[in-house]
């Protein structure tokens, strides 16, 4: 038997960071995102040969252990280990024979919430090969558990709630629940946005760590500036949610804009002066708003282009180094299957 699973890769339209404690515990949080085709990828092989390993094809790396009730959360494969401790831990009691491959659409650090989609995949294979008993909120809260409680891993919660439901999202975070209410926005206004907005890789990457610990010591210091800059995010993601199921879909550069200028007040190191100058190029190009997907620090960054504006905007990005990635929104979450 082979076991496979997909899980999508976001983009945070607004509201990002206000899902990160200790800011969504003491003021709740509000988010929209949209997931799109790019994905990670995970398939099981059960074995008999009392090994566990774990493979990056891509990466052309490999890590083999003798099974064990407990595997140490050191190397590369972390969060492979972090999945398989959990599950031995609280669903089989008894240690796994397997072979777990992975690959991810994006790269690490890019800002489409690559660790996370992965932690999703690998649980949701999992699922399916054991047959556990788990609905969409649950996968998804375990994963958040895995990688923030168990992994010890700085970060939000909208990743793991993404990356399971899929689709266009507006999710409300509430001290330590999390809502997540799914957008029924026309077709033609997915396909409007999904034309205008411009998706580019800056060929950088970020430790959005290091980012969020800096946020969150903002928060927890009563860093005024910053706090009130993720209280404005907050209620950018709400305008966000109006304007798309309104279908004003030209309003979304101008809310961008004022999200990413709030956003680089919660924390110093969001932006640099390469971003900066990739920010500004695209507004002159004819863009008329964006911001950088995740964290911030590097990755991809993302730009609405009314009209045909995109190509110029393309064009005038080139001189940088980076790349235009074409992609779609997709509509479904965590997919397994087994063959």
């Amino acid at each position: 038997m082979i076991i496979r699973s997909k899980a999508p890769l976001r983009l945070g339209l607004a509201g990002g960071g206000t899902d990160v404690s200790p800011y969504s515990d003491l003021y709740g949080g509000a988010i929209l995102n949209a997931t799109v085709d790019m994905f990670a990828y995970t398939t099981i092989e059960p074995t008999d040969d009392g090994k566990v390993v774990f493979l990056a094809p891509e990466r052309h790396l490999e890590e083999s252990y003798s099974q064990a009730m407990e595997l140490d959360t050191d190397g590369y494969f972390i969060l492979h280990k972090g999945v398989y401790n959990r599950i031995v831990k609280q669903f089989t009691h008894a240690p796994l024979s397997l072979r777990i491959t992975s690959h991810v659409d994006a790269p690490a650090g890019s800002g489409m919430g690559t660790s996370s989609t992965l932690v999703v995949s690998i649980l949701g294979a999992y699922v399916e090969w054991l047959r556990l008993p788990l609905g969409e909120y649950e996968i998804a809260r375990l994963a958040y558990e895995i990688e923030r409680i168990d992994l010890g891993l700085a970060g939000g919660k909208q990743d793991q709630y993404a990356a399971t439901f899929g689709g266009f999202n507006f999710m409300e975070f509430i001290e330590d629940n999390v809502i997540v209410n799914p957008l029924r926005i026309r077709q033609r206004y997915q396909d409007e946005l999904c034309h205008n907005l411009l998706l580019y890789y800056t060929d950088t990457s970020h430790v959005s760590a290091e980012i969020i610990k800096e946020q969150q010591e903002n928060v927890k210091a009563k860093n005024e500036r910053s706090i009130e800059s993720m209280h404005h995010l907050k209620e950018h993601a709400m305008l966000m949610k109006e304007v798309l199921l309104k279908g004003d879909i030209n309003r979304i550069g101008e809310i961008l804009d004022m999200g990413w200028q709030h956003k680089k007040q919660i924390a110093k190191s969001i932006s640099n002066p390469m971003l900066d100058a990739v920010y500004d190029t695209a507004k002159r190009a004819g863009a008329s708003g964006g911001k950088i997907s995740g964290a911030g620090g590097g990755g991809f960054m993302f730009f609405y282009c009314p009209g045909t504006t995109r190509y110029a905007v393309a064009e005038a990005l080139m001189q940088f180094g980076g790349s235009v990635k074409r992609y779609e929104f997709t509509t479904e979450g965590l997919n397994t299957w087994s063959i």
